[in-house]
């Protein structure tokens, strides 16, 4: 036990000292390629190509993997405070400026091949959370794994914990600005939310969704059923 507490003790005093000294560092003074260099030492996992301004932060890096040609852009936050987390950016993901994640105690959160996440966007554990590769989320979405209990009108609402079932986001997803998505839901592949919907239930892949609570209005496979006919009709003729 005290191995383990030196141990992260000195990982979070040498994740400190590398990025204080070279976090800083603008871009134009080749900041980016010493980041791409010394971040290595002190993260999970730190590919090659990337991109991270000056500005970024990162809490608990060991437990954090980011993949090649990843994006990260000016105040970007990177948490992934306590044990038994993993905080995974695959190959060729960008975060916008002020992409806020963190994941908190026993909690994975996966974003897949080259989705985008826009401008201040917040995803929020505790609670997994996956997101699809390809997949374009615009600015000021929230994304939040976890429901607070309320039940107990005797006890404040912070003395009862949460609950955290998961969101998944399958790829090739469009989420609207400022939707959000609440615990529990999973949104299917090619799924289009509008912007400013609150999703609190499960969305059917290729659906086009709005509102607050958000329904489906209608699919995309229903056009492309459309088109099909028609050119069916035309080959026939």
């Amino acid at each position: 036990m005290k191995s383990n507490k030196f141990t992260l003790k000195f990982n979070r005093f040498l994740e400190l000292l590398i990025t204080t000294f070279f976090g800083d560092t603008p871009t134009l003074l080749f900041g980016s390629k010493l980041r791409n260099i010394f971040y290595k030492i002190i993260f999970k996992k730190l590919g090659k190509s990337g991109y991270i301004q000056n500005g970024t932060e990162f809490i608990n890096t060991k437990s954090i993997s980011i993949g090649d040609g990843v994006h990260l852009f000016k105040n970007v936050r990177l948490d992934a405070t306590g044990e038994n987390n993993d905080l995974d950016l695959s190959d060729g993901v960008a975060l916008e400026q002020g992409v806020k994640i963190g994941a908190m105690d026993n909690t994975t959160i996966h974003i897949h091949e080259n989705t985008f996440l826009g401008p201040n966007v917040c995803i929020g554990g505790p609670g997994n959370i996956t997101i699809g590769k390809d997949c374009l989320i615009a600015a000021n979405c929230g994304i939040f794994a976890n429901n607070h209990i309320f039940t107990d009108i005797h006890q404040k609402i912070t003395a009862q914990g949460v609950t955290r079932e998961g969101i998944i986001i399958e790829d090739n997803c469009w989420l609207g600005y400022g939707v959000v998505v609440l615990d529990g839901v999973t949104i299917g592949e090619g799924s289009v939310i509008g912007a400013g919907s609150v999703v609190t239930k499960n969305i059917p892949p290729y659906s086009v969704a709005v509102g607050a609570p958000a329904r489906v209005i209608k699919s995309r496979k229903e056009k492309e059923s459309i088109l099909a006919t028609i050119n069916k009709s035309k080959n026939e003729k």
